[in-house]
């Protein structure tokens, strides 16, 4: 797996809403995985992140995971090509 101070290759951004992309490496090989979070800003006017959603968001969720999914597949075709 990453270490803890590894950075995600990717975040995709919709308003409040983002997806994140994470490269893992694992015994079999890498992989990715993607967290969707909600930031939001608290009364001391500190960011944060949510994983809990309103009825609004399924859309804009659905589209930030197609993104994803595609970025996904790009870094995929990318590591299975040589390098020269």
């Amino acid at each position: 797996m990453t270490s803890p101070d590894s950075k995600p290759i990717d975040t995709i951004r919709d308003g409040n809403l983002k997806a994140t992309i994470w490269k893992r490496f694992g015994d079999n090989g890498n992989f990715y995985t993607v967290e969707f979070s909600r930031s939001y800003k608290d009364e001391q006017g500190e960011y944060h992140d949510s994983h809990s959603f309103s009825g609004a968001a399924p859309l804009p969720l659905a589209r930030l995971a197609n993104i994803a999914y595609d970025e996904i597949l790009h870094h995929r075709a990318n590591d299975r090509t040589p390098t020269e």
